[in-house]
């Protein structure tokens, strides 16, 4: 297939007119285009931590291993990845309504302007004599309505609609036929816009264009003419000199300072000065003035702003700016800075020395009396001694006084801290403890010495002196390292304080607060643990159940009597009471009462008695024998009570139980009679016990006072099975009271509770295990 060059030169250019359409941009400054953001993705390289797993050896028991055992560990190295990136950038396209042609956004007309041209969305500017939406309605200039047979009205070139007749002015024009310009101020179509003009400059009726006063331009007249320029359109060139600035409007000139004239062509007279040459100079001994500013320039030798001052001693000439070299005390003129020598010496710098070296006086025959090695000369008329540096004195035979060195000993020594000053150089030479050219820095921490040279042994954070290397020890140490910790019973600093911990109590060699030791607590230990609690800072809780408190140091429970088997013989407290019964008697191991083996009576079982014979096996205690016969009554009566309480008891616990519920019962309390056969009126209303005791068979309370304890102390083996209960009509028990005081009887105490920390003193049990109401 043979292709043309023609074709391929067409193609060619396609190609490259699609190139540039796709590569031309958008207008930004083009008000129809609008922008908005849009995402795209990249690809990023990022790291992060790659594990792996390391083998290591390491020595271990295994002999077969030669004492190696392999371990593993896991480390990481830095690996890179590839990401994903969202990034944003601005997309520009044409507004809504409009469309891109080129690199501009031009508007778009849905139905075509047939004789008029689009310049809105949707919104058509006719061509004269069309009218209509899409300007397809058809009328000469000057006819309009139906067959256009109505003549038009307009004036100023203003163009008439064909169809209603109305006038559509021309930019600069108003009124209902177009007769009237636009108002002062305004321009354009319909007379909408408003004149940017300024500095009072008229604006064109029909563009906006302003007519600039004399004086000014730019677009709105808002710029004074350029420099050098004056007058109407600024086209006047100004005739100023030197500087001088002519008005933009009327071109006449304003001379700067200095100057005179209408073209400021004139320099100021001479003494003369200022704008306009109003100011009168003020210079001394020969100094000229500036036109200008009036500034003094002074004469060779002086200085000063108004020249009155003569060159400082050792400068002369123009601004003073030459050093004068005149020696051994010669005198510099200046102005010209030729030298006036002493008596002595001659020459242009006056250097010579009329008389040897040596040697002085008016005929050279005196020796100098200087110390040679000291001295730089010796006057050769007056023999005064001009000393070297580090020197002084009538003779140059003394060094420099502290703090100063160099030529005659007059400059002073810049170091620090007690340095001493070399008094020929002034080299410092630092105390210990300073470094530094002026010895002002001190040693860094943990040296100390001349230079700093030194090594700090400071131990435990101590504080070393920079000048001896001392150790300040903090609060709990001591020693000259300050290694050595506080000694026992002591702290702070210096360990100079006395421990105030009481019991044992350990001391903080730091501040002082105390440790305690178990059992005890307080700020210094003085307390021991409350009740309840035990061990170190009282931190631990007591577990005992009828108890008086634990030990506050091992937490052992102390039983409360009754609730811990006595060894035989003991009763009461601690078991800490000897029984006193006799006759191979034993005792209530909480109240130490004796029960009598048979054959013996008394309070001690002392006394003979009779032997009771039956089933009946209970022992005596205080009271003489009774008959057999009292006693089997008395059993059998006693055991068909026994079972009517316990079925009664039986029925309220199987009551509680369903119930779920705990309630308040009343308490049975039973009396020990010789016989038990009656019940007299003499019986009062016992107190009822407290939720939680009532309801078990097994609870008595006695009138005997040594029997006020909790019912689980009193089921003993030792406890008379002769006692007899009595129920009433309305299931209360009663007791014989008759010899009780009311007011005095204790409180009855719930069996299931820890007793009080006060038992002994609110009317429950003393240390005997007796009640303390008489």
């Amino acid at each position: 297939m043979v292709i043309s060059s023609n074709s391929c030169l067409g193609f060619i250019c396609l190609l490259l007119c699609h190139w540039i359409r796709m590569a031309s941009s958008l207008n930004l400054e083009d008000p129809n285009v609008c922008s908005h953001w849009e995402s795209y993705s990249v690809t990023v390289q990022e790291s992060y931590p790659h594990p792996f797993d390391q083998i290591y050896y390491t020595s271990c028991t295994d002999i077969l291993n030669w004492f190696k055992c392999t371990r593993h560990r896991i480390s990481y190295r830095t690996a890179y990845r590839h990401g994903e990136k969202t990034m944003y950038r601005r997309k520009s396209q044409c507004c809504p309504g409009f469309y891109e042609s080129r690199e501009m956004c031009v508007p778009h007309c849905a139905d075509k302007c047939v004789h008029g041209r689009c310049i809105a969305p949707n919104t058509c500017q006719c061509e004269p004599g069309w009218g209509g939406t899409n300007c397809s309605s058809a009328c000469d200039g000057d006819h309009w309505g139906p067959h256009c047979s109505s003549r038009c009205q307009c004036k100023n070139g203003a163009l008439c609609n064909p169809i209603t007749g109305a006038c559509h002015c021309a930019a600069g024009f108003r009124g209902w036929r177009c007769e009237e310009r636009c108002e002062q101020g305004t321009y354009g179509n319909d007379c909408h816009q408003r004149c940017q003009c300024q500095n009072g400059a008229t604006c064109d009726h029909v563009t906006g264009e302003c007519r600039c006063p004399p004086g000014y331009t730019g677009a709105f007249c808002e710029d004074l003419c350029p420099p050098g320029k004056h007058g109407p359109q600024c086209e006047q060139r100004c005739p100023c000199q030197n500087g001088g600035v002519c008005h933009h409007v009327t071109g006449e000139c304003s001379c700067p300072s200095g100057w005179l004239g209408t073209v400021c062509g004139q320099p100021c007279p001479e003494g003369r000065f200022g704008k306009n040459c109003s100011q009168e100079c003020q210079c001394h001994n020969g100094g000229t003035c500036d036109a200008a500013t009036g500034q003094c320039h002074c004469s060779p030798g002086y200085t000063g702003e108004r020249c009155q001052d003569e060159c400082p001693v050792g400068t002369y000439g123009v601004l003073c700016a030459e050093t004068c070299r005149c020696v051994n005390g010669g005198k510099c003129y200046h102005v010209s800075g030729s030298c006036l020598c002493e008596a002595g010496f001659s020459g242009d710098r006056c250097e010579a020395r009329l008389c040897p070296e040596g040697l002085y006086g008016i005929r050279c025959d005196k020796r100098c009396p200087c110390h040679v090695d000291n001295t730089l000369s010796c006057h050769p008329m007056s023999g005064e001694c001009a000393c070297k540096p580090g020197w002084s004195g009538l003779y140059c035979n003394e060094t420099c006084s502290p703090g100063f060195y160099g030529e005659a000993c007059q400059q002073i020594c810049s170091c620090q801290n007690g340095a001493d000053c070399d008094s020929v150089t002034g080299k410092c030479v630092c105390a210990p403890g300073f470094k530094g050219i002026d010895c002002s820095i001190p040693c860094p921490l943990g040296t100390y010495g001349i230079n700093c040279s030194s090594v700090c042994s400071c131990k435990n954070d101590a504080v070393c002196s920079p000048v001896d290397g001392s150790c300040t020890c903090n609060a709990g140490w001591h020693g000259v390292d300050c290694s050595i910790s506080c000694p026992s019973g002591t702290w702070g600093f210096g360990c100079n304080l006395t421990c105030q911990c009481l019991n044992g109590g350990a001391c903080n060699t730091l501040d002082g607060t105390c440790t305690c030791a178990p059992g005890w607590r307080g700020e210094k230990c003085e307390f021991p643990c409350q009740d309840g609690t035990y061990g170190l800072n009282c931190a631990e809780r007591c577990d005992c159940s009828h108890a008086d408190g634990c030990h506050p140091t091992t937490g052992h429970c102390r039983c409360l009597p009754g609730w811990s088997e006595c060894p035989a013989g003991t009763y009461g407290y601690g078991c800490r009471q000897i029984c006193d019964c006799l006759n191979n008697s034993t005792c209530d191991h909480i109240t130490g009462t004796c029960y009598c083996s048979p054959g013996w009576k008394g309070a001690r079982c002392d006394q003979a008695g009779v032997i009771i014979v039956g089933n009946l096996n209970s022992l005596s205690r205080t009271s003489t024998a009774l008959p057999a016969d009292s006693y089997q009554i008395g059993a059998i009566a006693g055991i068909i009570i026994l079972v009517l309480v316990v079925l009664f008891l039986l029925a309220l616990f199987i009551i509680y139980r369903h119930k779920q519920k705990g309630k308040e019962s009343s308490m049975p309390a039973v009396t020990y009679t010789p016989a038990m056969r009656v019940m007299n009126a003499d019986y009062a209303i016992s107190e009822t016990l407290p939720h939680g005791s009532g309801g078990n068979a097994n609870s008595h309370y006695f009138t005997n006072p040594s029997y006020h304890t909790l019912a689980q102390c009193a089921a003993s083996p030792h406890v008379n099975n002769r006692d007899r209960i009595a129920k009433s009509k309305n299931n209360q028990l009663f007791v014989n009271l008759k010899n009780v005081n009311p007011g005095k009887r204790g409180p009855v105490v719930d069996y299931t509770g820890t007793l009080p920390a006060d038992w002994k003193h609110g009317g429950y049990l003393n240390e005997l295990g007796k009640s303390p109401v008489p």
